[in-house]
């Protein structure tokens, strides 16, 4: 093992971490990610808007520079500001090893989403009476400790009806797909745009005895319908492909709509609307709301 390790520090609004922590994952040769969003002046913590991901690399990429701002941009033209993506400025330094490679693990811990339901980082003993689901954290989008997962689960909890068909669209780490299934899900389906995330799913389901399926799809390209759909993607996408989402479901199906910053409501409200479909209800959590909706046609 080398005595030195890399660490790039991004800073970055702490609510897309897992939005950013993802993109490593793909771009970078990243081993794992920490964010550092507290901060403290005399003693007292202090509120921060931006926070910083450290980032553990194998190797420097010779264009990180040019990768980054690249990122950066393509989220923006997704509808994100300035202020929601932080700065993104960056530092890159040799950090003493400390066995590096477990260093990232050290924020994890187990996350109690509600009373029934836990989620457990693979390399934790925990025994309990809930739905517990075990995942290796940052593998993939969908790590349960994001408060748009976990209004989903949420929303699994409380309306998924029993032997129910579900499906997540843009299933990352496939966390929504295995929940419905412990919840009694007869059948659950997810799909990804992204090719490196479905063996991670696939691992995940089997970590878990979830028998689910998963593939590379999109919305528009489902033949199949659902009784309960799960969408928890970025608001402008989520208005984006509303009506694609509305043909997969059945008639009475219930969907979640997540991954949506309250000033971003609006947006995927107005598409609701124009799909005539059912706001059953609007949950918050801290900035985020998720939107339950269903088909009454």
């Amino acid at each position: 093992m080398s005595d030195n390790y890399i660490e790039l520090q991004i800073k970055i609004n702490p609510e897309i971490e897992d939005i950013v922590s993802e993109f490593c994952f793909e771009n970078l040769p990243c081993e794992g990610v920490v964010l550092a969003e507290e901060a403290y002046k005399d003693l007292e913590m202090i509120s921060t808007t931006e926070g910083t991901l450290k980032v553990f690399l194998t190797e420097k990429p010779s264009d990180l520079e040019q990768i980054l701002k690249s990122e950066r941009e393509i989220l923006k033209s997704r509808g994100l500001s300035d202020e929601e993506l932080g700065s993104w400025e960056f530092v890159i330094s040799n950090k003493p090893n400390e066995d590096w490679s477990k260093k990232w693990k050290e924020k994890w811990t187990v996350t109690k989403v509600s009373d029934k339901i836990t989620v457990v980082p693979d390399w934790i003993e925990y025994n309990g009476d809930e739905v517990i689901i075990r995942l290796e954290p940052g593998c993939a989008f969908g790590t349960g400790t994001h408060q748009t997962t976990q209004l989903c689960m949420k929303a699994i909890e409380k309306y998924m009806p029993k032997n129910a068909r579900v499906a997540d669209i843009g299933m990352g780490s496939g966390i929504l797909a295995i929940c419905a299934k412990k919840f009694g899900a007869s059948y659950a389906y997810g799909c990804d745009n992204d090719e490196t995330v479905i063996d991670v799913a696939r691992e995940n389901a089997v970590k878990n005895n979830a028998e689910c399926v998963f593939e590379l799809n999109t919305a528009d390209k489902i033949t199949e319908k659902f009784d309960f759909v799960l969408a928890n993607i970025l608001h402008n996408v989520l208005a984006e492909i509303m009506g694609d989402l509305k043909n997969i479901m059945n008639n009475g199906a219930i969907m979640v709509l997540s991954g949506i910053l309250d000033e971003k409501k609006p947006v995927v409200l107005e598409a609701v609307k124009k799909y005539n479909l059912e706001l059953l209800e609007e949950a918050h959590q801290d900035q985020w709301v998720a939107l339950i909706v269903r088909k009454v046609e």
